[in-house]
């Protein structure tokens, strides 16, 4: 039987199960803890939208997206964004399509707000997820945030 992940939002009665997901100990340096990324959601309130991925009852992972963040120089929203925050996919959880079901579904989400792209960015360099970024159609911008490759996805 195939089963379907699903989204859930963090309540008190999972936040433990998130902040005791770890990713594999070579990414740690990749991506901030779910800990800080719950910190950042409570400080940034309606901006950011953490969820714990669960399939079959078992947290297997964790998504942050983001709306409407104004990404231009100026800060006059003329660039305002959405897209992927955070991923978080538990170390003997991945290879299982939780990924990419997390991807898909922030970009539903950004549809539904009435996006049209979704940004993300990630550590570029072969020990980074910059394959799995490309590999769902991701196009790098030619940004950079920080250290960071800035990427978007159409969401047609």
């Amino acid at each position: 039987m195939i089963t379907v992940p699903r989204l859930e939002e963090i309540t008190p009665g999972n936040v433990d199960a998130a902040i005791g997901l770890s990713v594999r100990a070579d990414q740690q340096h990749l991506v901030a803890p779910v800990v800080k990324s719950l910190a950042e959601a409570y400080a940034y309130g309606d901006l950011a939208w953490p969820r714990l991925i669960v399939d079959e009852g078992r947290p297997v992972g964790f998504v942050m997206a983001f709306f409407d963040i104004d990404f231009a120089a100026d800060g006059r929203g003329a660039d305002l964004r959405s897209g992927l925050w955070r991923l978080n996919i538990a170390a003997g959880e991945q290879g299982r399509g939780y990924g990419r079901f997390a991807v898909r579904a922030v970009g539903a989400e950004i549809r539904r707000r009435g996006g049209t792209r979704l940004t993300t960015t990630w550590h570029p360099g072969a020990d980074g997820p910059e394959d799995f970024y490309l590999g769902l159609g991701f196009r790098p911008t030619g940004e950079t945030s920080g250290d960071q490759r800035v990427g978007e996805l159409a969401l047609d």
